[in-house]
């Protein structure tokens, strides 16, 4: 009689050939509100080829790879000669190609461009965050090259381009380009004011010699970069081009890659100049002026990468518990794991619906939404970051030790959820952000108090926490010292205020009785369980669960 001890039962079966962006009902939505009727049609065909893609077996197996894979640097030839590059797997190329040919680097020049760029961006961003970086860093570096109206013309087109070209050459012999960043030095960290690096002038206008380092480079094969530097009239900004006008290699020495937690597939690096020739972007002691622009652009993509790992977190615990039978039936259907589930998908929701308001904001550069993002940008990313690692390992959990095994993938997703909240700023800088905008920009608190007063009178829990954010506005001495509990209550009355206005009534219901009504828990699952939790749950079932 045959054996049967390996017979396989009770597992559950992948989510792959699915459409990421089509079976998130949160997401397609926030497209269909906030683009306009004549741009729609296409948007959602754009967004529908990448969602199929990213939900492809492929694509998931090309994220595998590149993280399975990770960059090498390789500093000399076999010469002795110093090459300074970075060699990646071609699986890291596949992805950047797919993306950058999606419009996954153009936001500002298309119709709703912003919305169409972000929910590209959260779609991809599921399949392999890491080839994330680089993106982000070429689509944000527009708003602070147009300070410089030559400059802007010049790489624009380049940046903006849905070409990837491989490889370091003459960017005008390129039909598309990526840019990195180079701000934080050994010394510094986020206090950039300090930073050492010296940009001598030379005799062309705008064009400068620089000598020092960078302790975070980022994306240190791309094109060109971003960084600051000492020019004698105070910090500047400046373009540095891996490939000089005529043709040779800038000298930009990589000195080590960084060995990171996650975001393993992307490589950031320690960099060293001497003698590199690089152009003044803006005015000489504008330099962080200049930058914030790019700044304020990836912070964006913190909140809406943060929101793409929850929701690919998220589908794939509610993925798993539909397809897993315990205790006499599917684990989806018990009252404990549907509260959990429930919890995960609130938390999913308004991190979602929040971050394609900021977009929406960008694409509308109006006054008023200028204002409005000057504020709600850092409490979104302080808070959302922040609860992208709470949500991913609590979905981790719901897989059992099968989510702690690298081939559910899940691992990965838990390595890379910290990263968003201390790129651009930790949660720390972010919170004195907002203490900032508070003293000086009187307009965006009005703005933002405009915008969650929009859905007032609807609750009466989000009512009463917009009036104690009031209250405790009322009484900013020692602010400093609770700027945490006020920046998330600024995030929490903001969600609230948007799924009041556009979410399905169990889920506005769910969301204001646990986060802003305190008839929730500490953890996950612990929401009151009077209320529609089911269908919580089935809204954020992907397709084939």
């Amino acid at each position: 009689m045959a054996a049967t001890t390996h017979t396989v039962t009770n597992q559950v079966p992948p989510l792959v050939g699915h459409d990421v962006f089509a079976t998130d009902r949160v997401l397609s939505e926030a497209v269909e509100r906030h683009v306009e009727p004549g741009v729609l049609p296409v948007a959602l065909e754009e967004l529908g080829e990448l969602g199929r893609s990213a939900g492809s077996a492929q694509a998931q197996e090309w994220g595998v790879q590149a993280n399975a894979h990770p960059p090498v640097l390789l500093t000399h030839d076999r010469y002795g000669h110093r090459v300074d590059e970075v060699e990646f797997h071609p699986a890291w190329h596949r992805l950047l190609g797919h993306a950058v040919s999606a419009g996954l680097t153009d936001a500002w020049g298309r119709p709703a461009g912003h919305v169409r760029r972000a929910a590209g961006f959260l779609v991809w961003t599921q399949a392999e965050a890491g080839h994330g970086c680089p993106l982000s860093m070429t689509h944000a570096a527009v708003p602070a090259l147009r300070t410089d109206p030559a400059l802007a013309a010049e790489w624009e087109p380049l940046l903006t381009s849905h070409t990837y070209v491989e490889g370091l050459r003459d960017p005008r012999e390129k039909a598309g380009v990526l840019f990195g960043m180079g701000m934080t030095e050994k010394q510094g960290g986020s206090d950039v004011r300090s930073n050492t690096t010296r940009a001598e002038p030379l005799s062309g206008e705008g064009a400068y010699l620089l000598t020092g380092h960078k302790w975070f480079c980022s994306a240190p094969m791309s094109d060109g970069f971003l960084v600051l530097a000492q020019a004698p009239g105070g910090l500047s900004c400046f373009l540095v081009p891996r490939v000089l006008p005529d043709g040779t290699r800038n000298v930009f020495l990589i000195q080590r890659l960084k060995d990171k937690l996650g975001n393993r597939s992307n490589a950031s690096a320690e960099v060293e100049f001497d003698g590199t020739w690089a152009r003044l972007v803006g005015e000489e002691g504008r330099g962080v002026r200049t930058i914030i622009e790019m700044v304020a652009a990836t912070r964006l993509d913190c909140v809406v990468g943060s929101a793409g790992l929850m929701r690919q977190a998220v589908a794939q615990a509610v993925h798993h518990s539909a397809y897993r039978d315990a205790f006499g039936g599917p684990l989806i259907d018990k009252p404990l794991m549907r509260n959990v589930l429930a919890d995960l998908a609130l938390e999913s929701e308004a991190a979602t619906v929040l971050a394609m308001r900021l977009a929406a904001a960008y694409d509308a550069d109006t006054e008023a939404e200028r204002a409005f993002l000057r504020l709600a940008l850092p409490v979104a990313k302080f808070w959302v970051t922040k609860r992208c690692t709470a949500v991913v390992g609590e979905a981790l959990e719901c897989l059992g030790g099968n989510g702690y095994v690298e081939e559910s993938g899940m691992p990965r997703l838990l390595r890379e959820a910290p990263l968003n909240s201390i790129w651009e700023g930790s949660g720390n800088v972010q919170a004195l952000d907002v203490l900032r905008v508070l003293q000086r920009e009187p307009r965006a608190l009005d703005a933002f108090l405009r915008e969650v007063g929009k859905a007032r009178g609807a609750d009466h829990r989000l009512d009463a926490a917009i009036k104690g954010l009031l209250t405790e506005l009322a009484d900013l001495d020692g602010v400093e010292g609770r700027a945490r509990r006020l920046v998330e209550r600024f995030a929490l009355v903001l969600q609230g205020a948007l799924l009041v206005r556009w979410a399905p009534p169990e889920v506005a219901d769910a969301f204001c009785a646990a986060r802003l009504g305190g008839d929730g828990g500490a953890v996950f699952g612990t929401l009151p369980h009077s209320l529609d939790l089911a269908s919580v749950v089935a809204r954020a079932r992907p397709s084939g669960a």
